[in-house]
């Protein structure tokens, strides 16, 4: 359990250096030789300083820290101190100082000193560490000098140290005098200073930093930005003062690609320095590999490790190195270069070209030098003034760095979560590898295969919303976000083409998504060491600006002045005064400032731990729920919790909500193989998910009909090899498209060629028929040309019939359509068939997604044309199209049900939108919320925050975000639970409140689109949220809380007796509860109920009986209803003989009533199943949200 209690300053505080028996031999040797030379001499471990630094019994010790983490003893004999006389003589000494890493430890006591430090700091090693160069002997003081050392274990938890060298006179003396033991001051100032640090807590993370004296000094701690990010203590710009930009991409890919790294410097500290920086720079992926920053003299043959690894030496072992060894990349820090062991140059490819250019470009803005930034100051005569000056200069710097080295992390592997099946966890490695540059497909396939982008993944497919996924969401193009809208199998477009054709335009190939293609690996950059890349042309891509914001505000909290003495009480009068601050703190910030009150409670919860508090530390942490989750120590709340002692246990059970636990992500990553064994339906449906070729559950049961006609249902392994197989080819097929100038010019941007013919002869004269998603055209033989043959909306009959060549009669294809009177006609041959069905497909798809206005319609269709192309070219029997007419969903639906939407529907009907998309099934929208753009707001508008958003709440605690500008989807999926969401409600622009059946309310940050805090005082299902002055809640068992939007602390309570309440609503001052629907208007109430299809009005001030009841027709049950203008919209329950899966056909309506006239004014029909919710858009646009069968969300114009 000691793994789950946060660090403290300090873990243990060594003293490194001679052992008084070769000090006395070293000393007689020089006085009675005078050998001016002074040998090495082997260091050894001194004194070993652990916490707790108490005087009192074991039991009190653990009551002040009750859990430590196992230790490993060093056991040395304690050597009675040899009598000397006075010398010259200096010996080095060092101190190790190293914390961050874990619990702390007891010592021993006895004959035998029985030394117990943290389990992450090896003893035997540390000496070797502490002097790396040797331990040496002088005959003048010399100054101290610091290093930093890194101990990694193998979970790869760090522990990081400071080294201190020092020389000190070697006290000698004669027996006949008093001995001067200056080792036992040096040990008891060493033993304070560190009983000091060790009282000292590690912020959480966040912007609280930590602040204590120590005397003369004021220090200040940072904390870290985020859980997922060290705390950044360090110059960030020393590798840019070290290396120039193409350099630095070198060392980056070389890292990223998990290559065995070696850095050199004459300078120990830099090598840590460096070292430290460039695996920051590598963020949020994290390195893997063994990391030792500094390697002692004695520890070169860990380079001869076949592993990859980052390690530190010396310079003066440089030519050693790199003659003992091959395959190094060898790093001199020094001199600034980048060479390899035993050759000139590697096979190592590079970043790619675009990615290297904005990073390059990026490096000419940052402000490396102090002295050049403060120069047209005044100088400060004040020393703490001008270091609080270097400090904010030094962290904006490292905010700056941290942002451009990000944005070429998000430029390299932006595209890595289209190729990612989130319901299977499987990455499509191979289609990713496919979609790259030639010139790059070697750099991403050595990426791939190393563990630190394997752990990138893990995030990736738990959806982590973190700053990659941030800026990457930010920095897509206008095209990207409405790719996102509809799910279109991938194929260049126009614009693509011309950008590939014009390579040089390189900011294109940063923020698209490619089609696919096979693998060319032939074309691949290498690096050349240590020639450096010339960069022919740096241009910066105008979709990945940088964001330029500055970092956010620190607070500093300041800790009580140490205790002066090491009793049990005194550091428990510590404790106590630091959580007497604390909860004045507490106290004294703004409630609305949630973030920093929940790092106040943090560490109030911690210190509480120390001191043996349990409920005071779950009561403080349980607040972190309505302050951060980010920062919630699960595992340590856990342990409390079964620590609790019977009565402690019996309070806590009076309070549930401390035993809430945060369930812990899968994380295992799969990748896609092909079956080996015959398939089931279930089985195949899992196969095509992870394959990537298409999602949705009814079209592959539709693919599995197609690919078992006339077998029994099972699909052959080899069979599913031959359809994945040829799909991938079309695919692959479809980058070579190279249409000349003259063609593209007649077509859209987005167009994109999905299908080709051969050659063929047409009523047009000869060449190939070529469809796009919006038209059919012929690329005409000879002088290629482009001649349109019909847009789908236009065409008005397609039909098979036989061209005369000859004494035979040849298969043709007729196309009437109504933008010429002639007839298209082409002898297709044997393609004819398979084109008269992809063809009227394609038009039965763009018919339904006109008159429906859904454009997802469009591309399922197209989905369907590719799949019945793969399958006839799969099967290759009598029965292929047969078996391929089995995916015409959508001409069979044009024939089975009336294709026209009522006139007043589609009038009223602006635009349809799946929220669904990157689901394999419709999931029920079961509740809508708009929330106002804020575009003109200054901090809104900043982060490209300001326009206005819809949320949607789906099954299984899935929240999706719209832009409701563009209706383009901003964020995929926020996940607030696992249960039923029942009711959302904004609350001043900057928080969205969600009520779970789970009985939780969650709380999601409106900027960074995440869930970081939940309110649990409901004890059953949340139904409903109605907002005043501030907001109340209501649950199904009848309770109803009045909130401090500030604290998030109720306020008032109340109890009604119901079965279900289900809504709340005030009117004129009065809260009114229902268990049906209502709505107001003209001191009237309006209700509905589920099962009943008509409307209830009653007088506001008569409640016996409604005074007028509206029957609804063609329904049988209200679901929903809103007010919008002098308008009452009614969602409703369509027929209850609806079943089975969507068939095209509109089951449900939305009904507008005249609230004067109480008579229906509009029937919209858009959903094939029953209405679920509805939301107002500043009385412009209503939404309707439906069931699952449908899943899609209608916006309607409001007149």
């Amino acid at each position: 359990m000691a793994d789950h209690l946060p660090p403290s300053l300090l873990e243990a505080c060594v003293v490194v250096g001679a052992s008084s028996d070769k000090l006395r031999e070293v000393y007689q040797a020089a006085n009675s030789n005078g050998t001016p030379e002074l040998p090495s001499l082997e260091p050894e471990v001194l004194h070993v300083l652990a916490p707790p630094f108490i005087s009192r019994q074991q039991a009190e010790s653990e009551a002040v820290r009750p859990f430590v983490r196992r230790r490993r003893s060093f056991i040395r004999k304690k050597r009675e101190p040899p009598p000397f006389t006075a010398s010259t003589l200096s010996q080095a000494s060092s101190i190790f100082a190293g914390g961050g890493g874990g619990g702390a430890g007891g010592g021993g006591g006895g004959g035998n000193e029985d030394i117990s430090v943290p389990k992450d700091i090896d003893l035997t090693a540390l000496p070797q560490l502490c002097f790396p160069g040797g331990l040496h002997l002088s005959r003048e003081q010399k100054e101290e000098e610091f290093h930093f050392l890194v101990f990694t274990d193998v979970f790869g938890n760090q522990t990081h140290g400071v080294v201190m060298q020092c020389y000190r006179p070697i006290m000698v003396h004669n027996p006949a005098h008093k001995m001067l033991n200056a080792q036992i001051y040096l040990e008891e100032r060493m033993k304070e200073f560190s009983a000091k640090l060790a009282l000292v807590p590690i912020p959480p993370p966040g912007q609280l930093h930590v602040m204590f004296a120590l005397r003369p000094l004021t220090i200040v701690l940072p904390s870290r930005e985020d859980k997922d990010h060290p705390a950044v203590d360090l110059d960030l710009h020393l590798p840019f003062l070290c290396f120039r930009a193409q350099q630095l991409l070198q060392v980056i890919s070389c890292l990223l690609q998990e290559q065995r790294v070696v850095l050199f410097s004459a300078n120990w500290a830099r090598l840590t320095l460096v070292a430290e920086s460039l695996l920051l720079f590598l963020r949020p992926l994290s390195w893997q590999q063994p990391y030792v920053p500094v390697l002692a003299r004695g520890m070169l043959d860990f380079l001869m490790a076949p592993t990859a690894f980052l390690m530190g030496c010396h310079i003066s072992h440089f030519e050693e190195v790199a003659a003992e060894t091959d395959d190094l990349i060898l790093i001199n820090i020094d001199e600034g270069c980048v060479s390899t062991s035993c050759s000139e140059s590697v096979d190592l490819p590079e970043i790619p070209l675009a990615a290297a250019d904005c990073f390059t470009q990026r490096c000419l803005s940052l402000q490396m030098h102090f002295d050049l930034h403060q120069c047209h100051h005044a100088s400060c005569s004040d020393i703490n003034e001008q270091r609080a000056q270097r400090r904010a200069w030094q962290r904006n710097l490292n905010h700056d760095i941290q942002r451009i080295t990000l944005e070429l992390i998000v430029n390299i592997f932006r595209d890595v979560s289209s190729h990612l099946n989130y319901e299977h966890r499987v990455f499509n490695s191979e289609e990713f590898l496919k979609t790259r540059e030639s010139g790059e497909q070697l750099f991403y396939k050595k990426v791939l295969e190393t563990h630190i982008f394997h752990s990138f993944l893990k995030d990736r497919l738990n959806r982590k919303m973190d700053a990659f996924t941030r800026m990457e969401l930010n920095t897509r193009s206008e095209t990207q976000k409405m790719k996102a809208m509809v799910e279109i199998p991938r194929r260049p477009t126009m614009q693509e083409i011309q950008a590939r054709r014009n390579s040089s335009i390189t900011e294109n190939r940063l923020n698209k998504r490619l089609g696919m293609s096979l693998p060319n690996l032939g074309d691949d950059r290498p690096i050349s060491f240590p020639r450096h890349t010339v960069l022919s042309r740096i241009i910066i891509p105008d979709l990945c600006e940088i964001n330029t914001s500055a970092p956010k505000p620190v607070n500093v909290f300041k800790l009580p002045d140490f205790p002066a003495a090491l009793s049990f009480h005194s550091v428990q009068s510590y404790y106590s005064e630091l959580i007497l601050q604390l909860g004045k703190a507490i106290f004294c910030v703004p409630p609305e400032n949630s973030a920093l009150l929940a790092r106040f409670y943090y560490l109030r919860g911690f210190i509480n731990t120390l001191c043996s508090r349990r409920l005071d530390a779950l009561s403080d942490f349980q607040n972190l729920y309505k302050t951060d989750t980010a920062i919630f120590p699960t595992q340590l709340v856990t342990w409390l919790v079964d620590a609790l002692r019977r009565e402690e246990r019996q309070q806590a059970d009076r309070r549930p909500e401390l035993k809430r636990l945060i369930l812990k992500p899968d994380d295992h990553v799969k990748k896609f193989v092909l079956p080996r064994t015959h398939l089931h339906q279930e089985e195949f449906v899992r196969c095509v998910q992870e394959s990537g070729i298409v999602k949705d559950i009814a079209t592959i049961h539709r693919l599995f009909d197609a690919l078992t006609v006339g077998h029994q249902k099972l699909v052959d392994p080899e069979l599913f090899r031959d359809f994945y197989t040829f799909w991938k080819e079309t695919e692959a097929e479809a980058q070579d498209v190279n249409l000349p100038s003259e063609v593209i010019e007649h077509l859209d941007n987005s167009e994109c060629v999905y299908k080709l013919s051969s050659c063929v002869k047409t009523s047009h004269g000869v060449g190939k028929i070529a469809m796009t998603q919006k038209r059919l055209f012929l690329l005409t033989e000879g002088r290629p040309g482009f001649l349109e043959i019909t847009k789908f909306r236009d065409i008005q009959e397609v039909k098979i019939s036989s061209a005369p060549f000859l004494l035979l009669r040849i298969p043709s294809l007729r196309i009437q359509t109504s933008s010429r009177p002639e007839m298209f006609e082409a002898n297709l041959k044997t393609e004819t068939d398979l084109w008269n069905l992809v063809v009227k497909e394609m038009w039965a798809g763009r018919k339904m997604a006109e008159q429906h206005k859904d454009p997802q319609y469009v591309a399922q269709a197209l989905t369907n044309v590719l799949l019945m192309d793969a399958v006839v070219g799969c099967l290759q029997t009598q029965r292929s199209i047969f078996a391929a007419s089995k995916l015409a969903y959508f001409d069979k639906v044009k024939h089975e049900v009336p294709m026209m939407v009522p006139k007043t529907t589609s009038e009223t009907l602006k635009h349809k939108i799946n929220p669904s998309l990157d689901l394999a099934e419709p999931q029920t929208v079961h509740v809508l919320l708009y929330t106002p753009g804020t575009r003109f707001t200054e901090k809104y508008d900043s982060e490209g925050n300001g326009n206005p958003k819809l949320w949607v709440a789906l099954s299984g605690g899935r929240v999706i975000v719209f832009d409701a500008a563009s209706w383009s989807m901003l964020q995929d999926c926020v996940q607030v639970g696992a249960s039923q969401l029942n009711c959302m409600l904004g609350l001043f622009q900057e928080q969205v409140w969600i009520g779970s059946e789970d009985s939780v309310i969650y709380i999601i940050d409106t900027r960074s689109m995440s869930c970081n805090k939940q309110l649990t005082e409901h004890r059953h299902e949340v139904t409903g949220f109605i907002i005043s002055s501030s907001p109340y809640s209501c649950s199904c068992d009848g309770t109803i809380l009045h909130w401090d939007s500030s604290s998030l602390k109720v306020k008032r309570q109340f109890q009604i007796n119901c079965n279900r309440l289900s809504s709340i609503q005030i009117h004129d001052g009065t809260l009114w509860c229902c268990k049906s629907l209502p709505d107001d208007l003209r001191r009237q109430l309006w209700t509905g109920c589920a099962d009943s299809g008509e409307l209830c009005l009653w007088h506001i001030k008569d409640h016996s009986r409604p005074f007028k009841r509206i029957s609804l027709p063609g329904t049988t049950g209200v679901t929903c209803m809103i007010r919008v203008k002098n308008q009452i919209w009614v969602g409703c329950r369509g027929s209850s003989g609806v079943g089975g899966q969507y068939d095209g056909q509109l089951r449900s309506q939305v009904l507008v009533l005249d609230p004067e006239s109480h008579a229906v004014v509009k029937e919209l029909q858009a959903h094939s199943d029953s209405v679920q919710t509805l939301c107002s858009a500043e009385d412009r646009y209503v939404m309707s949200g439906s069931a699952c069968r449908d899943g899609k969300i209608a916006i309607w114009k409001v007149e």
